[in-house]
């Protein structure tokens, strides 16, 4: 069995296992921020990229259970037994259920690796780590508490992807 079908079957088993364990209440509020403490149920102890495997660190990520059950999902790997080229922009996966817009940009349904670049970008990259687009990023510097990842709110509608102040928007 290919490595990737094996990611896509814990990946498809996961979500299984944490919509079955999702509260009814829960679905009728809408779109959900989700926690680290959600991620355990969702997320591989490690993830594919690049002809490497790599260690998940649930402990920083986040995601969106969107109100119709679709899930946008990240969280930041351990990246050193990568190149020096690969670690300066990879150093997040991230599954997105339905297509969503990133940063202005549309991107499909997919996993992807993703990281914060010089010259506040954004990039995205498929699991062969060819680049797919590249966005503007922002720096929150009224953001209470920087975390390494987290998903929180935009105050502008959507959401915003964090890695420390520096913050990428997407949306559905």
């Amino acid at each position: 069995m290919h490595l990737s079908a094996i990611l896509k079957f814990a990946v498809a088993g996961a979500m299984a296992v944490a919509i079955m364990a999702t509260p009814a209440a829960a679905k009728a509020q809408g779109d959900t921020v989700l926690k680290p403490a959600d991620m355990q149920k969702l997320m591989p102890a490690s993830v594919y990229y690049k002809g490497q495997s790599a260690t998940t660190q649930l402990r920083n990520s986040g995601g969106v259970k969107f109100a119709d059950g679709y899930y946008v999902l990240t969280t930041l790997v351990d990246t050193s037994g990568y190149s020096t080229d690969v670690q300066a922009k990879y150093s997040a996966y991230f599954i997105a259920e339905v297509p969503i817009k990133v940063g202005g940009q549309s991107l499909p349904a997919g996993v992807y690796g993703v990281g914060f670049i010089a010259g506040d970008k954004f990039v995205v990259s498929d699991v062969g780590g060819h680049d797919l687009l590249t966005v503007s990023s922002g720096t929150d510097v009224g953001l209470k508490r920087p975390m390494p990842l987290q998903v929180l709110v935009n105050p502008a509608g959507g959401f915003r992807l964090y890695a420390g102040r520096r913050f990428v928007n997407f949306s559905r």
